[in-house]
């Protein structure tokens, strides 16, 4: 009898936890599908897998932060079906959105992000999506300033960060042509991830109504204390992430 009265409570854990996983899958969906129905195209991208990356790469130097294929640029789309398709055939796949096509990302140490995003705010300053990438990094989206007609009008700026002269930029990163950046809800090797702080939804602003407090940001918190800001209730930004949407 009590062999037998030990299976239905096994089989009742079972059906809550795949219930469980049906619904987080359906919310990354639901996620996702916001960011393209924003207007962001997104390619598939890598995930973390075991102690490495889903590409196989040994010793890959970006686990779970690169897309799978070379053709990225041209692959992301807004299309939700697309999407969709490429999730269910990867349900653990990471997306990027590429830079300086329809808006631009500012990245930013999390901590000099975190103090921007506060004096942007009371100064009532237009801020559109923010996210947070673990472990250190706060992204704000804007327009782009990629509006140039052929290369000859291009300009470029000192500020530029393609992927693979990340570590040339330690502080401000613009992400604007050739670059990409993770969205939400990927995720990251020590069980990290991108979330956001303000979502999709947000309008873009021009990235130069808020470069002068992200540079200004940037500056002031250069060597300090990289836990990141403490709010008031003594968690950091990164731990408070996760705003949108409110759960």
């Amino acid at each position: 009898m009590e062999r037998e009265s030990r299976i239905p409570r096994w089989m009742r854990r079972k059906a809550r936890s795949a219930a469980r996983a049906d619904a987080a899958a359906r919310a990354r969906e639901e996620l996702l599908l916001a960011i393209a129905g924003a207007g962001f195209p997104l390619a598939p991208a890598a995930h973390p897998q075991d102690y490495g990356c889903s590409c196989n790469r040994i010793g890959c130097p970006t686990p779970g932060r690169h897309p799978v294929s070379f053709a990225w640029q041209t692959q992301a789309t807004t299309d939700a079906e697309q999407v969709l398709r490429w999730l269910r055939a990867e349900p653990r796949a990471n997306f990027v959105t590429p830079t300086g096509q329809l808006h631009d990302v500012l990245d930013v140490p999390l901590e000099a992000g975190g103090a921007a995003l506060e004096r942007l705010t009371a100064r009532g300053a237009e801020i559109g999506p923010v996210a947070v990438a673990d472990p250190d990094r706060m992204l704000f989206f804007t327009k782009t300033r990629n509006t140039a007609a052929d290369d000859d009008e291009w300009w470029p700026c000192e500020l530029d960060c393609h992927p693979e002269t990340m570590d040339e930029h330690p502080g401000l990163r613009w992400h604007c042509r050739a670059s990409y950046v993770l969205v939400p809800p990927s995720t990251v090797p020590a069980d990290g991830g991108v979330r956001w702080l303000r979502g999709p939804q947000w309008p873009l602003p021009e990235p130069l109504t808020l470069l002068e407090a992200l540079t200004d940001a940037c500056a002031a918190y250069a060597g300090r204390d990289p836990a990141g800001p403490r709010g008031g209730d003594g968690e950091s930004i990164g731990q408070q992430a996760g705003a949108w949407p409110a759960s």
